[in-house]
């Protein structure tokens, strides 16, 4: 099955669930905690390394880091249809909120929080 967008996506997780009978464990909480366990594994392959070794990763763990980020994405689209959230809406509003808590003239070039702007 080839996947092209959002929504394929998250009707392929959806399905993936109710094929287990997974839904009975797919609450808002336990998503989280399990997109956040993910997340800490994506970690995982980076720890230690220098922001160059970082962007030069070896093939294999190249591949976990492509497997985790998988993981996170899957557990995200589920909380997402739990929650019954447009993800790429959510997006698009964030990016707006975000446009205007950090201007291009004040935060281009900076990493500070917009209240330090």
């Amino acid at each position: 099955m080839s996947i092209a967008t959002l929504e394929q996506l998250a009707s392929a997780v959806q399905q993936f669930g109710r094929e287990r009978d997974w839904q009975q464990f797919h609450d808002p909480k336990n998503l989280t905690a399990a997109l956040i366990v993910e997340a800490a594994e994506l970690l995982e392959p980076f720890q230690w390394l220098t922001a160059e070794q970082s962007l030069n990763l070896p093939p294999e763990k190249r591949e976990a880091v492509r497997q985790e980020m998988a993981d996170v994405l899957i557990y995200l689209v589920s909380l997402a249809n739990c929650l019954e959230i447009d993800l790429l809406k959510a997006a698009e509003d964030k990016l707006a909120i975000n446009a205007a808590k950090y201007p291009v003239d004040k935060a281009k070039g900076s990493c500070a929080k917009s209240h330090e702007l």
